[in-house]
């Protein structure tokens, strides 16, 4: 009987400790499994306030005076008696009267026909449906439960209110999730964020990054989380919020195990019932909560744990809408300052802040209130819609000449019994303006391209489609979109149009009649950047687009006609000749006059640069290597072997004297190779103020493949490059060893050496009747030759077949005996 200090310590621990436990095993177990999932009977259930009713999917809220007629549906087969109990409260604190409770006999047969009525008494704050089994006193022991401890019970009406409306908010989402998946799977991204918007509800974005079968299912799990807190609901159940219990409610619900405060209402439901089969169950009875998700003049009843009809017997309890004033949804327009058009056929409020609207039928015989300016009222049908994400408006009988350009709708309707009056939304209508091109665009559409078109008008709200109207009667259907609230850019494709006019047609909804702007098209007109040319030359350059339609250019006197075009990535490079001397001609800035073939003519801005750079050849050579001289003798002076140094002077003309800071670029004619000799590098070598000599090692410099015409060109210290002039041919010799033949006298020899294939043809004789052509891909070391004479042969190089050139190789007999060993022509 005593207890020592660590037993009453232990004890009051026990105490404190023991609730929260039972809460987290009932959560836990909550989380773990199913929750409501198991059916329970349907009351149906109709009030009556101030000759009006209304279904109980309708009633938010109830009022004193108010006529409940209640009818329980158990089937015919319902073996057990159940005794419906309705139970008027008054607060936590405040225990009700004896007479706040109605018995009804579900059995008897005039209730199971006709239902009874129960008026809410003057003062009461909440309403409880209990359904029990028939035991001779259980009407007592309930009246006597409840007003023993009315706040129990006052959070359990509160609770379980509370988690009906976040239930309903659920299952719309799970609904609508499992509408589109099935209907158009795609459309998941697009309707999923307005639907949680709508309903608020969690959502997880990287449900969009798996594969589309997977995404409604990723969207749906994990379901007791997905519903967050709307204080508009937790408004109209008017929560209790006072002592330790409410604490606990408060640190479990935003718990992780509770939830994060995503299902707060389920939390607290479950705590509020653990109290309750904590504190007050008794031999005979014990409590389980009844989900109530209305539909129609039905509550849909739905249990979490079945009923026991053993003893304790188990007692639903059943939340009714809370005895107080109406609370209106803070509906919220998404954007205020967002315009509509009254007559779109598909119109979409957005709004947000009451999900209780998209959820329920609390709301009903909404309108969009609107008024015309010949006095009358319009009233248009508005639906909510939370896969849209807003209202649905239909403007089926909207007449746009009775409509103002501007307007303002409201949106009216019922909130329970209450009218309510919600937001209000700035609209526009459909009426006939004017359009205007801007200048820069009237002379730009140009036909075998898409062009770009900026329409001003006074608003763009109601437009419903652009097209486009050609001289072929057929209309195009044009892209376009709001830059600005009054101006329109359109996308005009006239890839395959003609020069002409056309007209561009702006239809707007409500109006039968489109407005149409009148435009023409061009063919496209060339497009001047620049024109330039360095002072003494002849030939300049004119860079653009459609440059081919230039017939000439006129430069301070000087008339220049086109010479040759390119083009690089739609950019074009005309070369202009000048028909007379530009010796007048000084480096300035001038402007130009471009007429083109069609008689139009242009003003655009010319360079004359500084004169480029200019050298002239003055001599040529080849020094070889004197330890292996080639007994090939070129042909021609213009012919350069790669296997030896090639010099050249030059002389510098503009500017007179040469200077340090100049280059020589050497390459090929398509200059696939190519080599700068400077005074920096050593490759350029002054002989005097005018003169240079320039060193090129062909191998060194460009490699054992570089073969043919080849040039050079000064290039200034700026980069400013003068004319190319002919330097000469590059050569490659081949390796020529000696001529075998067999006998004297023999017709027969062989040519041997090593890189024959470089060998064009070789021959006895210079006219080369007798010649020898060397096969593509030859391979071989040795070639079937004429007999030459005194060790003559002649050759023409693959690298330069026009010329010909001559050898002189020992010739070497052999003798009969060893006439097989002679090489034969192979490729």
């Amino acid at each position: 009987k005593e207890l020592g200090p660590s037993l009453k310590i232990e004890r009051m621990l026990f105490r404190r400790l023991a609730l929260p436990c039972i809460v987290l095993i009932s959560l836990s177990a909550f989380a773990d499994g199913p929750g409501f999932d198991l059916a329970g009977p349907n009351v149906d259930i109709r009030v009556e306030r101030a000759k009006a009713t209304l279904p109980i999917s309708e009633v938010p809220n109830l009022q004193a005076g108010d006529r409940l007629w209640l009818h329980p549906n158990f089937p015919e087969s319902q073996s057990t008696k159940y005794l419906m109990i309705v139970a008027f409260l008054r607060g936590s604190t405040n225990p009700p009267p004896e007479d706040w409770f109605t018995r009804i006999e579900t059995w008897n047969k005039d209730f199971r026909d006709e239902g009874t009525f129960v008026t809410v008494p003057d003062g009461a704050e909440q309403a409880l449906i209990f359904l029990a089994p028939d035991a001779t006193g259980g009407f007592g022991a309930l009246k006597t439960a409840v007003r023993g401890r009315p706040g129990a019970f006052v959070r359990a009406a509160q609770d379980l209110q509370q988690a009906g409306m976040d239930r309903m908010r659920l299952e719309r989402y799970l609904a609508e999730i499992k509408t589109i998946s099935e209907s158009d799977p795609k459309a998941l991204q697009q309707t999923t964020p307005l639907l949680a918007r709508s309903l608020k509800m969690k959502l997880d974005p990287d449900c969009f990054d798996k594969p589309a079968n997977e995404q409604a299912s990723c969207l749906t799990q994990h379901s007791d989380g997905l519903v967050m807190d709307d204080p508009h609901s937790q408004t109209l159940v008017a929560q209790l919020a006072n002592g330790t219990t409410a604490d606990l409610m408060n640190q479990l619900s935003y718990s992780r195990l509770g939830g994060a405060g995503a299902y707060s209402a389920y939390v607290g439901a479950v705590i509020d019932v653990a109290r309750i089969m904590g504190s007050l169950h008794s031999a005979s009875y014990a409590y389980i909560p009844a989900l109530a998700t209305p539909e129609k003049d039905s509550l849909n009843l739905k249990l979490n744990n079945p009923p026991s009809f053993r003893k304790p017997m188990s007692v639903l309890v059943v939340a009714l809408p809370p005895v107080q004033k109406a609370q209106f949804p803070p509906l919220r327009p998404l954007d205020p300052k967002q315009q509509y058009c009254a007559e779109s056929p598909s119109l979409v409020l957005p709004v947000d802040g009451a999900p209780l609207l998209f959820a329920t039928q609390l709301g009903h015989n909404l309108v969009l209130h609107i008024d015309q300016k010949n006095g009358k009222a319009l009233e248009l049908p508005v639906t909510p819609d939370p896969g849209k994400g807003g209202l649905v408006v239909d403007t089926g009988h909207v007449d746009p000449s009775l409509l103002r350009p501007e307007e303002s709708g409201t949106l009216e309707g019922s909130w329970g019994f209450d009218h309510y009056r919600g937001p209000q939304f700035k609209l526009k209508s459909s009426h006939s303006q004017s359009w205007n091109i801007e200048s820069s665009d009237a002379s730009a559409l140009i036909v075998g391209r898409e062009d770009k078109l900026h329409v001003a008008a006074q608003d763009l709200t109601c437009v419903s489609d652009v097209s486009l109207h050609g001289d072929d009667n057929k209309n195009t259907a044009l892209s376009w979109k709001a830059t600005k609230p009054n101006e329109m850019e359109l996308a005009v494709p006239l890839e395959n149009a003609k020069p002409g006019r056309i007209e561009v047609r702006i239809s707007q909804y409500g109006l039968k009649k489109p407005d149409s702007i009148a435009l023409q098209t061009y063919a496209e007109a060339a497009k001047f950047d620049r024109f330039s040319l360095h002072a003494g030359d002849t030939d300049g350059v004119l860079e653009g687009k459609r440059l081919d339609e230039v017939a000439s250019l006129q430069l301070n006197g000087v008339r220049f006609v086109p010479g040759k075009l390119d083009r690089n990535n739609e950019q074009d490079e005309l070369v202009l000749r000048a028909q007379s001397a530009t010796t007048g001609l000084q480096p300035q800035q001038l402007m130009a006059n471009v007429i083109l073939k069609d008689g139009r003519s242009f003003q655009l801005p010319a360079t004359v640069l500084s004169a480029r750079p200019k050298v002239v050849l003055v001599s040529k050579g080849v020094q070889q290597d004197q330890s292996a001289p080639s007994p090939i003798q070129l042909g021609s002076n213009n012919d350069l072997p790669t296997n030896a140094r090639i010099v050249f002077f030059v002389k510098s003309v503009a500017p007179e004297a040469f200077p340090r800071s100049e280059q020589i670029e050497v390459a090929a004619a398509d200059e696939s190779f190519k080599a700068v000799l400077s005074l920096a590098n050593g490759s350029l070598i002054l002989q005097d103020t005018q003169t240079a000599l320039g060193i090129i090692d062909p191998q060194k410099m460009f490699g054992s493949s570089a073969f043919g015409p080849m040039r050079f060109r000064a290039v200034d210290g700026n980069g400013t490059a003068g004319e190319w002039q002919d330097l000469g041919v590059l050569v490659r010799l081949p390796v020529l060893k000696d001529v075998r033949c067999a006998l004297a006298g023999s017709k027969s020899c062989s040519l041997d050496g090593s890189d024959l294939f470089l060998l064009n043809a070789v021959a006895a004789s210079s006219d080369f009747s007798d010649s020898v052509q060397v096969p593509d891909g030859f391979t071989a070391n040795a070639i079937d030759v004429s007999h030459p004479s005194e060790g003559l042969l002649y050759l023409k190089l693959r690298d330069d077949p026009g010329t010909v050139q001559r050898v002189t190789v020992p010739v070497v007999p052999i003798s009969s005996a060893n006439a097989s060993l002679t090489p034969q022509t192979s490729q």
